[in-house]
């Protein structure tokens, strides 16, 4: 199972500066990243390591197989980001 980013995240960047496989976007070098709503998870290249989890501050990041019903929408959403985007 890999993580995934659901509605608490408010965009900051914690995440992304303890993320060892570079997955999370988009990141402040990222032309889009002052429009982001949130930050997003990609599934192809988490490590699945979880040190995202521990460094969000809003508590927004779920191991996918403990996402609350409520944002079970949000593994689309995040594996949308990069499908759409192309991102890597």
């Amino acid at each position: 199972m890999t993580y995934v980013i659901a509605a608490p995240c408010v965009g900051d960047y914690s995440c992304l500066e303890v993320c060892p496989a570079g997955c999370i976007h988009p990141t402040p070098d990222d032309p889009d990243f002052a429009r982001a709503e949130q930050l997003y998870i990609n599934p192809e290249s988490c490590l699945e390591c979880g040190a995202c989890v521990d460094a969000c501050p809003v508590d927004a990041v779920y191991d996918e197989s403990r996402l609350p019903a409520r944002w079970s929408a949000y593994t689309g959403f995040n594996r949308d980001y990069f499908e759409a985007a192309n991102h890597e």
